[in-house]
């Protein structure tokens, strides 16, 4: 082997020197000292060799020149991505992108994507965002960026392509299940997360958490003070909207569970060794005081959105309503490289407190309740009781008029925002029913006592 070639298979080899801390086989760093395992690495270092011939007659015989930083790039993401959706390697750029992101602002379209059969998987738009006033859906396949194919790229890859200058537009074709794939035109802009939002509706409280970022938390426990100054002791019940939720932090999610639940395993994960099995449990306090809860779900929530759905669900603290999620059941940790750039590693599967893995399965709903869109019938005059010649008259009633008791005043907003919520509900039907279930629990919860 010409000496070129030998560098350059010695510099992967080294570049490769930091696997054995990501819980990896130690075959680069201790070959030679270990005589059972000689064998092994040698088949090791052919292989590595192999990779310096084919780097070597790539980089000088392809038909333009590359640079070397991305050919090795390349290989590196190449091989991490043949693992699974979800591992990848970041470069320095890439890195600092992702790092701004889980802070909650971040430069892109909106959307939280995987890859599926070569094409961009539209997990979940985030809400409020280019991708989300467009009217992308989860499960949307995203074929062409700017006319150019998806198929043959990195899931990095199309990412880096989908950013770009704020305001500036891009072309995306969407395949939406068996229709005829369609063109949206989307304009970047720099996306700012709320990722806690919250309101009050009649005796109920609504929070919707849209990812789980560093401010999770601390917006969920200030959200549901704000509902508890509203209402009081009029508090019945709390809707904790997921929907569309693709994920984020996981010690965010294990936080929001553990401001439910007084006691008990709230997720565990399990990797590659079974001594390195983690278990979080909840600590005493529950910020609602055993008020009931309904979490609504669909196949855009995914990842630290199903830790909380199948803490909550397992412990019997809330009732889950809406469609089976995602199913992201895995965990992926960030190992950073040198001033390089990092790697995004799929290192664990997480597990809901009754042993339950989720992994390409998702939560299941205990109501299973699909997104509808509620129509009223027109009805035409009805005959009542009252009506009738010589009808009774109700000695309950007032003394001149069989007037019922006045209806409960409508929540307080401004005439746009109870429009807006007149709106919803009409077009909500899953959030209807989760209003609907939480009533019917109150009134059930107080008539027994």
């Amino acid at each position: 082997m010409s000496a070129r070639k030998l560098a350059a298979a010695a510099a992967f080899a080294t570049a490769l020197a930091v696997l054995p801390s990501l819980h990896a086989p130690s075959a680069f760093a201790q070959a030679p000292q270990q005589a059972p395992g000689a064998g092994a690495a040698s088949e090791t270092y052919r292989l590595l060799n192999l990779f310096g011939e084919i780097f070597e007659i790539v980089r000088n015989d392809y038909v333009e020149q590359v640079p070397d930083r991305k050919l090795i790039e390349d290989a590196i993401n190449g091989m991490l991505t043949a693992l699974d959706p979800h591992s990848s390697f970041l470069n320095a750029r890439s890195f600092r992108d992702m790092q701004v992101q889980t802070r909650g602002e971040f430069g892109g379209l909106g959307i939280e994507v995987t890859m599926e059969n070569g094409l961009v998987k539209v997990v979940s738009p985030i809400d409020e965002t280019p991708a989300a006033r467009a009217g992308l859906r989860p499960n949307d396949l995203i074929v062409q960026l700017d006319g150019e194919p998806v198929l043959g790229l990195t899931l990095q890859e199309a990412v880096e392509k989908m950013r770009g200058p704020v305001n500036s537009p891009i072309k995306i074709l969407i395949r939406r299940g068996d229709a005829v794939p369609f063109e949206v035109t989307l304009t970047r802009a720099v996306i700012r997360i709320q990722s806690v939002r919250s309101r009050v509706e009649g005796e109920i409280g609504y929070v919707r958490i849209t990812s789980f970022t560093e401010q999770t938390d601390a917006g969920l426990r200030a959200a549901v003070q704000r509902i508890r100054d509203q209402l009081g002791p009029r508090f019945k019940g709390l809707v904790l909207d997921m929907r569309n939720n693709p994920g984020g932090l996981l010690d965010q999610a294990i936080a929001v569970s553990d401001a439910f639940l007084e006691r008990g395993e709230i997720v565990s994960t399990r990797g590659r060794r079974s001594d390195e099995a983690q278990r979080f449990n909840a600590r005493a306090g529950d910020i609602l005081n055993g008020l009931p809860i309904v979490v609504l779900i669909n196949g855009g929530s995914a990842s630290a959105s199903e830790i909380v759905a199948g803490a909550l669900q397992d412990h019997r603290r809330a009732i889950v309503l809406g469609t089976r999620s995602f199913g992201k059941g895995s965990v992926q940790t960030i190992r950073p490289i040198g001033n390089q750039g990092a790697i995004r590693l799929t290192t664990a599967r997480y597990f809901t407190p009754s042993g339950r893995s989720i992994q390409a399965q998702g939560i299941d709903p205990d109501i299973a309740v699909e997104a509808a869109r509620i129509e009223s019938t027109p009805q035409g005059p009805q005959r009542r009781e009252a009506d009738l010649r010589g009808a009774l008259r109700n000695p309950q009633s007032g003394p001149q008029t069989g007037e019922s008791a006045p209806a409960p005043a409508p929540a307080p907003g401004t005439p746009a925002e109870n429009d807006e919520r007149q709106q919803e509900a009409t077009q909500d039907y899953q959030l209807s029913r989760a209003f609907d279930l939480l009533r019917g629990l109150a009134l059930y919860n107080q008539r027994a006592n």
